[in-house]
């Protein structure tokens, strides 16, 4: 999916910083640095603890990781006797990602519950994989950690930027991939599937690694977001909707890695 952002003229004094931001994650929408859906909170007062920060985000995103892991692997612990809680956080979960995207919230107790959700989703998910291939949960998890931080040094020491061009040819993988995706979902109520992209084949282990490099580069937006809030003095409340943007692109990264991996071990034995 491609989409476009555009961070309303920012007023403080007779201070107007004005400007245009582009996005892939859509749980960061144009709306999102508009100071009018914040009026609970005089952020555009002189005061730093009223402004976004880049620990503040830190910590919330950190907040969230942990209440994934944590219901992950209480999910996981009971298998399968937790099925119907991994369905359940599945539909709550789904409910709750359009609700905050659409809506622009900020509410840390919806965001808290989504990761809750998610985190039921990923443990029954990861209980499944583990089955079949013993271990490749953790390997998927120190993988994913592994590229989150290799990311982060890249984009801090200035070799990858959000850049223009990057934001379209980012923008339209992504939507490459969605289409595809949704190909396949709706193909298999109706009998049919899109060859190759599921099998443990080169073309398939091929287009995971591609996958992944797409999310990989996802981060990048995420972290000019962080960045860019944070330069601008938006409202502290955005460090939850910055968290909550981060963690939705490193649950895609997360699964994509558990999906490659399972692809690499099931060719490895022919």
């Amino acid at each position: 999916m491609s989409f476009v952002f555009h961070v309303p003229t920012f007023e403080k004094g007779n201070l107007r910083q004005q400007c245009m931001y582009r996005s892939r994650n859509p749980a960061l929408s144009d709306s999102t640095f508009d100071k009018s859906a914040y009026r609970e909170a005089p952020w555009w007062d002189d005061q730093d603890s009223n402004m976004m920060t880049m620990e503040g985000t830190t910590e919330k995103t950190g907040i969230l990781l942990i209440i994934i892991a944590t219901t992950a692997i209480a999910t996981a612990m009971f298998m399968p006797s937790s099925i119907p809680l991994a369905i359940l956080g599945f539909i709550a979960g789904l409910i709750l990602f359009f609700m905050i995207t659409f809506s622009g919230s900020t509410n840390p107790v919806l965001i808290c519950s989504y990761a809750i959700f998610e985190g039921m989703v990923l443990g029954g998910i990861t209980w499944i994989f583990e089955q079949q291939f013993p271990g490749i949960g953790i390997l998927a998890v120190v993988l994913t950690l592994g590229i989150l931080g290799a990311m982060i040094m890249i984009y801090r020491a200035g070799l990858i930027s959000w850049s223009k061009n990057l934001q379209i040819a980012v923008g339209s993988a992504v939507l490459a991939i969605f289409t595809i995706y949704m190909v396949s979902i709706i193909g298999m109520f109706v009998g049919f599937k899109v060859p190759y992209i599921h099998e443990a084949s080169p073309i398939g282990i091929l287009f995971s690694i591609f996958v992944i490099g797409i999310a990989s580069l996802c981060l990048v937006a995420d972290f000019d977001f962080i960045e860019r809030g944070v330069e601008r003095g938006a409202p502290k409340q955005l460090e939850w909707r910055a968290a909550f943007g981060l963690m939705v692109t490193l649950i895609w990264l997360y699964l994509e890695i558990l999906e490659l991996l399972a692809k690499l071990a099931i060719y490895s034995k022919r």
